[in-house]
C-alpha cells in the first residue's frame, strides 16, 4: 500500500498466495481505474497476486511499479461476439494463473469476467463505480450484470440504494465500501512549491489570480457550462482575479468542446475559462487552487474530487445529489461553522456563483480552520488503508466460503 500497511509483513494474511484477477476496460485516469491500482498495491503488500486484464493505458506503469500484473486484454470492446469469445480468452488466462477470484469493475468486461468465474468455480466480485439507472430495459439487462457479483462493492451509500432498488440485489450481497485516499500523496506537506508553481506556469496564471479548479472528464453532465455561468456572473459582480481551469480529457467528444469553446466566446471569458486538458499532478492542482468545484447535473455515484482536494485543504464547492453530499459536511445538516465545504442545487449558475464568491471572502482563519476541519473529516472517512482493508476481506470471506 502507498500510504502504509494495514497487515504487518510479520504476520501472513489469509491472501498470501492468492491469485486475484481484476479486470476493467482500460488503465486510464478515472475513480475505477484508480482503485484497480490501489487495491493491487494493497495485494501485493499482503504477498497476493494482483493481475490487471485491460487494453493498458497511461496508469500500466504504476501498476506495476506497486506490485501488479498487467495481463494485456481486449477488455473494452461491447461486441457481443468478440465478448463471448472474451468469456473464452479470459477463462483461458485464469486457469492457467491459477485466478482464485475474478474481480470486475465495468460492465462489459463484467459479463466476460461473469462467464469466465462461472466456467472455472471460482467466486465473482464487482464494484458499482457508477449509478447505471438505465432507462430502457435492454439498458438495465445490460447494466444488472454489475448486480450479478458473489459481492457487490457499492462505492457509498447512495450507491448501494440504487443496486439494492433497482436490480434487486440481496442486502447480504452488498458491501458498501467508499472511495479511499492516499493521504500520503494528497497531502499539502508531500506538495513543494516548485510544483505548484510550475502547473500555474503551464496554465499562463499570473501571481495575482486566483484559480477556480474544476477536475472532470469533458462531458455534458460534469458541469463545465454552469461553471462557465457561474464565471460570467462573477465577473459581472466585480471579480477580475479569477481563473477558470477545466482540467480533464475530452475522450472524443470534439461537439461538446466546440460548446464550450463557443459558450466561453459568447460570455466574453476567453483566456479566464481556460481548458487545460488532462492534469498529472493533481495534488499540486488542488493546492494552486483556491477552490475546487464539483458542478455535475447528474448524480456522482462517489465524488473522487471532492474528497481529494478536502485531503489537500482546499475549499469545495459541490453539487447536491447523488453520493457527492455523503463527502462534503454542509448546512443544514450541520451547522455553517462545522463545514467542510459547500454544497447547492445542481445546474443552479446563480448558487454556484454565490458559494464561490463566500469562499472568496473567506478571512485567513476561517480558511485555515476550514482546511483543518476537511482534513480531518477525509482522514477519519475517506483513508485508502481503509477501503484496501475493506476490498481484502470481501476476497478472504468469498474464498474462505468457498473452500469450507
Amino acid at each position: 500500500m502507498r500510504s502504509g500497511s494495514a497487515f504487518p509483513r510479520s504476520s501472513v494474511h489469509p491472501l498470501a498466495g492468492r491469485t486475484i484477477l481484476q479486470i476493467i476496460p482500460e488503465l486510464d485516469a478515472g475513480g475505477a481505474e484508480r482503485t484497480a491500482i490501489d487495491v493491487a498495491a494493497g495485494l501485493a503488500d499482503v504477498g497476493a497476486r494482483a493481475l490487471v486484464a485491460s487494453e493498458g493505458g497511461r496508469l500500466v506503469g504504476e501498476l506495476q511499479a506497486h506490485g501488479g500484473v498487467w495481463i494485456p486484454f481486449p477488455a473494452r470492446t461491447k461486441n457481443p461476439f468478440s465478448m463471448l469469445a472474451n468469456v473464452r480468452r479470459l477463462a483461458r488466462i485464469a486457469y492457467h494463473e491459477r485466478a482464485d477470484l475474478i474481480h470486475a469493475r465495468s460492465r462489459a468486461p463484467a459479463w466476460v469476467g461473469l462467464g469466465a468465474a462461472r466456467a472455472l468455480g471460482i467466486p465473482f466480485v464487482t464494484t458499482f463505480h457508477g449509478s447505471y439507472a438505465g432507462r430502457s430495459a435492454p439498458k438495465r439487462l445490460y447494466n444488472s450484470v454489475m448486480a450479478r457479483g458473489d459481492t457487490v462493492i457499492a462505492n457509498s451509500a447512495f450507491t448501494a440504494s440504487l443496486v439494492k432498488s433497482l436490480y434487486g440485489a440481496d442486502e447480504e450481497r452488498v458491501v458498501t465500501l467508499q472511495r479511499g485516499t492516499d493521504l500520503t500523496e494528497f497531502s499539502p506537506a508531500a506538495v513543494s512549491p516548485e510544483r505548484v508553481d510550475a502547473l500555474r506556469r503551464k496554465w499562463e496564471v499570473a501571481p495575482h489570480e486566483r484559480i477556480v479548479l474544476l477536475a472532470a472528464r469533458l462531458t455534458g453532465w460534469k458541469g463545465q457550462k454552469v461553471l462557465i455561468e457561474a464565471a460570467a456572473r462573477l465577473r459581472d459582480r466585480g471579480h477580475r482575479d479569477l481563473v477558470y481551469i477545466l482540467a480533464g480529457d475530452h475522450q472524443g467528444r470534439d461537439g461538446y468542446v466546440k460548446e464550450l469553446d463557443r459558450l466561453i466566446a459568447d460570455r466574453g471569458l476567453a483566456g479566464t475559462v481556460r481548458r487545460v486538458g488532462h492534469c498529472t499532478d493533481m495534488p499540486a492542482a488542488y493546492l494552486a487552487a483556491s477552490v475546487v468545484t464539483v458542478p455535475s447535473t447528474e448524480p456522482e455515484a462517489f465524488g473522487r474530487v471532492a474528497v481529494e482536494s478536502q485531503a489537500m485543504g482546499t475549499p469545495v464547492v459541490v453539487s447536491d445529489l447523488g453520493a457527492v453530499p455523503e463527502t462534503v459536511l454542509a448546512p443544514p445538516e450541520i451547522p455553517a461553522s462545522a463545514r467542510t465545504g459547500w454544497r447547492v442545487p445542481a445546474g443552479d449558475p446563480d448558487a454556484l456563483a454565490d458559494a464561490l464568491d463566500e469562499v472568496m471572502a473567506l478571512g485567513a482563519s476561517a480558511h485555515e480552520s476550514l482546511s483543518r476541519r476537511a482534513r480531518v473529516h477525509v482522514e477519519q472517512h475517506f483513508s485508502l488503508e481503509t477501503m484496501i482493508s475493506g476490498t481484502l476481506s470481501v476476497y478472504g470471506a468469498l474464498l474462505a466460503k468457498r473452500n469450507g
